[in-house]
């Protein structure tokens, strides 16, 4: 009997623990689904407006290509500088490292030395196994360019009928908790598109004041730094610290005093994200302690690479979220239980 009360959340549970298992077992179909829904996330709204005007396929297709063309464009500008810059510091690089060994004081810290030694030998390492890789990469290119032109199909199905496709995976569990398997799923996708929208902001906005930053001081490698510190963004808490690093060590070849000067910047800029940018773009909704964060991209690493660290906070939402409605859930039958007793005493007392 107590089984039969709690059905919809041991269906939740299982189900959602099922669809997050397939990134270990089927990584490929599941990152297809997600990167698909989370374009869809990002492109809805206007999909929504524009809808009231034109029919929906149509408002998804031309939000869809817009969304194209506007990536196109970016990509197109973007590597007009970072290209060449890329090229230059990848060809510079060997020389930096020399530089940094050289350092006096890194010579005065065999500690420090000793570290940077085994920092560099696993660069070269990554590199001949970088090169090693090269051609099968080429060979896959074709794999990941299908994969590219399904996401893309995905998404415009997702934006065309991700309304009627919700309606039925809430129908599917027991009818009298439709409403509340709906519910929940609005909250998921509303934590998802906060997360995606707020990260994307965020990422913008670091890149292009580190850009502005290493331009100013006439710094070498601007973009370079620019995408590295926009990129990791995307990883909370460890990302800004991994490009601040990286920025730090690498502008010391200029000079100690830049290099300290620039490891300020950074500290200043990770601190307004992180205590003024992030909660005004995402308040409290998503509501996670960093503890839970590192760990999650921790164990997200460890288990799927970059991409698991990628994606474990929205795997943390999305557990957060399920286990809060199967407690209130709980909660909520209990006070029921507890209420019904109490008439019932009342009723024999009467």
């Amino acid at each position: 009997m107590a089984i039969k009360k709690y059905r919809t959340s041991i269906l939740l549970a299982v189900s959602f623990t099922v669809l997050l298992s397939t990134f270990w077992f089927m990584p490929q179909l599941a990152f297809i689904i997600f990167i698909s829904l989370l374009l869809q996330l990002l492109l809805l709204p206007v999909v929504d407006k524009l809808s009231g005007k034109l029919p929906r396929s149509l408002a998804a297709g031309l939000v869809l290509l817009g969304f194209i063309s506007l990536g196109l464009l970016l990509l197109a500008l973007v590597s007009k500088s970072f290209i060449p810059t890329f090229s230059r510091f990848v060809t510079d690089f060997p020389q930096l490292t020399e530089q940094l060994q050289n350092l006096s004081w890194l010579h005065d810290s065999e500690f420090l030395q000793g570290q940077l030694d085994d920092i560099w030998s696993e660069m070269k390492e990554a590199s001949v196994e970088a090169l090693k890789s090269s051609l099968t990469l080429l060979l896959s290119l074709f794999n990941k360019a299908i994969d590219l032109v399904i996401i893309l199909f995905v998404t415009f199905y997702l934006l065309k009928d991700g309304e009627q496709i919700k309606k039925y995976l809430a129908g599917l569990f027991p009818k009298r908790d439709y409403s509340r398997v709906l519910e929940l799923f609005n909250r998921i996708l509303g934590s998802l598109r906060i997360y995606i929208c707020s990260q994307l902001v965020i990422c913008c906005i670091t890149a292009v004041i580190v850009f502005l930053y290493f331009t100013i001081r006439n710094l070498p490698y601007a973009s370079v730094f620019a995408v590295v510190s926009g990129i990791c963004e995307f990883i909370p808490v460890l990302g800004p610290t991994v490009a601040s690093a990286f920025g730090t060590l690498l502008t010391a070849t200029v000079d100690s005093l830049v290099a300290l000067q620039t490891a300020g910047f950074y500290l200043l800029l990770t601190q307004v994200n992180h205590n003024f940018v992030y909660p005004t773009l995402i308040g409290k909704s998503l509501n996670l302690h960093p503890i839970a964060i590192i760990l999650g991209i921790v164990l997200g690493g460890e288990l799927l690479g970059a991409a698991g660290m990628f994606l474990a906070v929205p795997f943390i939402v999305i557990c957060k979220l399920v286990i809060e409605d199967i407690y209130k859930d709980r909660v909520v039958m209990r006070k029921k239980e507890q209420e019904s007793r109490w008439l019932a005493k009342k009723r024999e007392q009467q």
